[in-house]
């Protein structure tokens, strides 16, 4: 019979590490004479777990965001945080899509998992499907059950591509810098999943990483890109100095 003593020390050990939380939970189950202390030590151990969870999603974060701060191209860094979401949440599929000011929708940029073409090359509406809503609310949305659940807006571009994909659950959120609207992330999985706040808030740390080192980068570029064309034009001035100069130095010459 297990006593309270093993309960407390089982916990000692949970927390070195050096326990199961399989074998914590069977000691509370057994603690029949102290129902109370099992159910305790049960919440102490789902405590000790979740804060275990957060400091390695947070050291994952930070591994993530010095992997970004070494990009400089726009495709290797959305290559990078779609990659790794879907790593960090442990789903089936994760990807993103970017806002198309111009055509007034996100289109599919990058895909991590996915099989099916037409899924990759998708268009999202604003306000249509799961993602075309996070883009248009510009918060979070999730749904364990995508097909069927008449919260959002359904068309048969959208149904078909996710079917063809197999996917059954969705959460998106939004990558957003200040005020600018930049696209969506979303983590999908081929199952019914119910996500959970946790997993809504990490997807979310993750968007915000990628919509700023995209902002940073597509801001690099530009820079690079007017410093060249000042460079090119520079250059010009020159040659048609050096041409504009060359009748004087014959005058001079013939002046002797």
């Amino acid at each position: 019979m297990r006593t309270v003593l093993d309960l407390l020390r089982l916990l000692a050990e949970r927390a070195d590490g050096d326990a199961s939380a399989d074998e914590l939970e069977r000691a509370a189950a057994e603690l029949a004479s102290e129902p109370e202390a099992g159910a305790l030590a049960l919440r102490v151990l789902a405590a000790m777990d979740a804060g275990r969870r957060r400091e390695s999603e947070l050291a994952a974060l930070v591994g993530i965001a010095r992997d970004l701060a070494s990009e400089s191209d726009t495709g290797s860094v959305l290559d990078t945080i779609v990659r790794r979401a879907r790593a960090l949440l442990g789903t089936d599929v994760a990807y993103l899509t970017l806002y198309d000011a111009e055509h007034g929708d996100t289109y599919m940029r990058v895909t991590s998992g996915s099989v099916s073409r037409r899924f990759q090359t998708l268009r999202l509406p604003l306000g249509a499907g799961l993602g075309g809503l996070v883009a248009a609310s510009r918060t979070p949305h999730w749904t364990g059950r995508y097909a069927g659940d008449d919260r959002y807006r359904h068309t048969e571009a959208i149904d078909t591509a996710v079917g063809e994909e197999g996917i059954v659950a969705i959460c998106g959120t939004p990558l957003l810098v200040d005020d600018e609207f930049v696209g969506v992330l979303f983590a999908a999985n081929r199952s019914a999943r119910p996500f959970t706040p946790d997993d809504v808030a990490l997807l979310g740390s993750l968007a915000a990483l990628a919509a700023v080192s995209l902002v940073q980068t597509r801001r690099l570029a530009d820079t690079a890109a007017t410093l060249e064309a000042l460079r090119g034009g520079g250059a010009r001035g020159d040659r048609g100095g050096r041409r504009r100069a060359r009748p004087v130095r014959r005058r001079r010459a013939g002046g002797r």
